[in-house]
Formats: structure tokens, sequence, C-alpha cells
């Protein structure tokens, strides 16, 4: 039995929806590939050091003073308190560039604290990488086991296609944009894994629950019923997590933005493939009401009353 609350047709513009998501999916494979991404110090390997000043740091000028003289593209952000700055320089390790660039920055007569110096190798970059790679396909291994242990395979195959194309899209625009890719940008499309498949679960399980309550209804109807009753649900949970990520986003700091940017569009794209592409591959797939049946001695057994 259907229930009085407004049902959505959200499987009437499916095809659209596989339209847009494929020029999207198109657009970053293309991009990926012809461009790839802009790695951080984390992957590619280089020298990070740590300074302090006795008083708040203007970043836009040391990165000037720093590209004026001789340093390419440096990347200067502040650390913490305003008077603290990290500087990163992609390249071959080198601690004399780091004492060449500490002596660019005191030319201005201002005392500083040389707190630390880092240096990424790049076989430790390469490392990074690869281990990040088989971290995300470790994720989506267990993501598509459980779903297909906990509902049905039809379930995980919707759940697993949904992720990798939240994931996907997600690398596309930051490749796209050129924006750097370091651990905290890895660290968010983890996120990104988890909060889209805690969306996806919550919408497969008013599914397989509608499927075993509506019995005169097509396979269409009771996903639209489905994600009907669970879309307020979704848009309230990615509306207040936008509030905290534009929160990060503004006022945690340049250190992060990167790993906020990267949160609030996979949030965005796995509200949107929660709804669309998951149910749509479930429906390719021909899921319906006797995919979630028990069967008991070769028989078909309703477990409602």
């Amino acid at each position: 039995m259907m229930t009085e609350s407004k049902v959505y047709n959200f499987m009437g513009i499916r095809k659209y929806a596989v339209i847009f998501s494929a020029i999207l999916l198109t657009v970053s494979a293309w991009s990926l590939y012809t461009q790839g991404l802009v790695l951080g110090l984390d992957f590619s390997g280089g020298t990070q050091i740590e300074v302090g000043y006795d008083s708040p740091a203007d970043v836009s000028a040391l990165r000037q003073k720093l590209e004026n003289a001789g340093f390419k593209n440096p990347v200067v952000v502040q650390f913490g308190p305003e008077t603290d700055v990290l500087i990163r320089l992609q390249g071959e390790p080198d601690r004399d560039l780091a004492e060449q660039m500490v002596e660019v920055l005191k030319t201005d007569g201002q005392e500083i604290d040389l707190r630390r110096v880092d240096f990424v190798g790049p076989q430790i970059g390469e490392e990074l990488r690869e281990d990040g790679g088989l971290g995300m396909l470790a994720a989506l291994a267990v993501v598509m086991l459980y779903v297909a242990v906990r509902f049905q395979l039809k379930f995980s195959v919707g759940a697993v296609l949904a992720l990798a194309h939240d994931v996907i899209i997600t690398l596309g625009i930051f490749s796209l944009a050129r924006f750097e890719f370091d651990l905290t940008v890895l660290a968010a499309i983890l996120a990104v894994v988890g909060y889209s498949l805690n969306d996806t679960i919550v919408v497969s399980d008013r599914i397989r629950e509608n499927f075993r309550k509506i019995r005169k209804a097509s396979s269409i109807e009771v996903i639209n019923e489905s994600l009907s009753q669970t879309l307020w649900r979704t848009i309230n949970t990615s509306a207040t997590t936008m509030l905290v990520l534009l929160a990060l986003f503004f006022i945690g700091g340049e250190l992060i933005h990167n790993f906020a940017i990267a949160l609030m569009i996979g949030v965005a794209i796995g509200t949107y493939s929660s709804i669309y592409v998951a149910a749509t591959v479930m429906l390719a797939l021909n899921v319906d009401r006797e995919d979630l049946l028990e069967t008991v001695e070769g028989e078909l057994v309703d477990d409602l009353p």
C-alpha cells in the first residue's frame, strides 16, 4: 500500500540523469587522462620549511618575494598563528635550498625563526600514491561485499558504481581546476566514499523495506516512493554538512582549503548519486520484490505476515 505523502517521479527523468552523469564522467576521465592531477609535495617529493615571525606575516608578499628570487611555484600558507608560515617547494629534496629560502626571506630585515625543515623524497611520494590507490580499491571492494551481504548483489553493484561515480567526478574537477592534490585531499576522498555510502545505504534500506510492504506496485513505483520518503532526510543531512564545510573553508585557513573543497564537491555529487545513480543501476539490473524474498527448500518465502 502506497503512502499518502507526496511521491516524486524521480525515475521518470532517469534518462536525463544518465546523460548528465555520462557527460561529467567523460569530461572528468578526459581531464585525468590528458592533464592528470596537480600532485602536492606529499606525492611528488620536495622541501618543506616552517618559519616563525615576530609579527603577522603577509603570505602573498612572501610568495611574491620567493618567486622573484627564482623559486618556482612556492606554496606559502599560514600554519596555526598568523606569525607561523609553512613553505613548500616541489622538486628534489635539498637542504641548501631551504637555507637559500630563509636567506631570501631575511632580506627585509625581519627576524625569522626557522622551526622545522622536512624533506619528502620522490620514492616516498611514489609509495604514497600507490598506497592511496590501493586503499581506495580496498574500500570499494569492502563496500561491495558488505552491501551484497547486508542487502543483495544488485544493490551492491549500484552502491559501488555510485561511489566510483562520485570519486571520479571529484578527482576530475580537481584536475580541471588544477587544484593541488595532497594527503588531505586523499583523506577527503575517502571521507566522501563513507558519506556517499551512508546516503546510499539509507535509500537502499528503504527500498528493501518498501518492496516487502508494497505488494502491488512496480519497481519504479517502489523506488520513487522510497526516494520520496528519504528525500528530506538526504537534503537536511547534506545542507548541515555543507554549512560545516563552508565554515572550514572560510575560517579553517588556507592549509585545509582543498580538503574542504573536495568534501563539498563530494557531498554535492554524493547526494545526487544516492538518488539517481544507485537507484538507476538497480532498475537497469531489473531489481524486483522476488530478489528480496528468502528461499527455503526451493520456494520463495515472504517474511511478512
